[in-house]
């Protein structure tokens, strides 16, 4: 009789594994099931979020344009105004995960320490070309302060692909990065229509600040950071006239190949025009390296 309870109970929880599969894949969310700003720590030890796949506004509209120029911008914003339009529906077809603070010092240190300046496969074959005229042992370039919670800067856009590629991630497109700070409402900045300088890292300010200093200033998925203290690498090339091109509104990569690398998002000593979210800063190669230029990565 026990014996026949026991085979009975066998037989019953067999079904049931059989029926929901694995204990491990139970517990494994889709794509479907994820939240956007729902949290994780990626197999390096680095936060992100998630975010659903949805569509926005990208770029800016004429009318606010107008009302950018009467604030008196530095004449090298005013160029870059142009690109910034037709403001353009934006289909993102897949979610991501994205890193929910910019690449910080400590993090950075680890890719170095694990040799990640000697792993050609890491390195695209630009930039290894790129690596092999360095000196290693200069790398990275130290031009502002190495305490492990400042965001890495004084990266070249080579070096924030390889390390994004240590981690089992690229950069994000341009569309990806301005989605995660503008969100299905297409805001100005990642926490609304006004500037704030209490929310970001941004006017008059002197050094970058430790990550995460304001979490008032963190987008509808929680990342932080978008809209100042460094400005970010994307993966895109720069051509002005990308926006006008209609075949580029679903998933938009940016151009197969160029001369300059966009940078989003404020820095540190900035101001609130290019603090917003839509501006891009074309003015750097690849190879470019400054106090003000950091990076994230994102995950698919």
């Amino acid at each position: 009789m026990a014996k026949d309870l026991w085979r009975i109970f066998c037989v019953f929880l067999l079904s049931l594994l059989i029926g929901c599969g694995a204990p491990s894949e139970m517990m494994t969310p889709t794509e479907a099931e994820l939240q956007s700003g729902t949290s994780r720590v990626d197999g390096k030890g680095v936060e992100q979020v998630w975010v659903t796949a949805g569509s926005f506004l990208m770029g800016t509209n004429e009318k606010l344009i107008e009302t950018l120029k009467s604030q008196t911008p530095p004449s090298w914003a005013i160029r870059e105004f142009a690109s910034e339009m037709p403001q353009h529906p934006v289909q993102i077809t897949k979610g991501y995960w994205i890193d929910k603070f910019e690449v910080t010092n400590q993090f950075f240190q680890a890719f170095v320490d694990e040799g990640g300046y000697n792993k050609q496969d890491l390195w695209s074959a630009e930039g290894w070309v790129w690596l092999d005229k360095q000196d290693k042992d200069r790398l990275p370039n130290n031009c502002v302060g190495t305490a492990p919670n400042l965001p890495r800067v004084c990266i070249t856009w080579y070096e924030a692909e390889a390390y994004a590629q240590w981690r089992g991630g690229r950069l994000p497109t341009e569309a990806e990065w301005e989605y995660a700070a503008r969100g299905p409402q297409s805001v100005i900045y990642p926490w609304g229509n006004e500037f704030d300088t209490t929310k970001a890292n941004v006017v008059d300010s002197t050094a970058p600040m430790p990550v995460g200093t304001y979490p008032g200033g963190a987008s509808w998925v929680g990342a932080h950071d978008l809209a100042g203290n460094a400005m970010e690498w994307v993966q895109d090339w720069l051509d002005v006239d990308y926006y006008k091109q209609e075949g580029n509104f679903v998933d938009p990569g940016g151009p197969s190949s160029g001369n300059i690398k966009i940078e989003k998002g404020g820095w540190w000593g900035s101001n609130e025009i290019v603090a917003r979210s839509a501006y891009r800063h074309f003015e750097d190669p690849p190879t470019y390296q400054d106090h003000h230029i950091g990076f994230r990565v994102v995950t698919p």
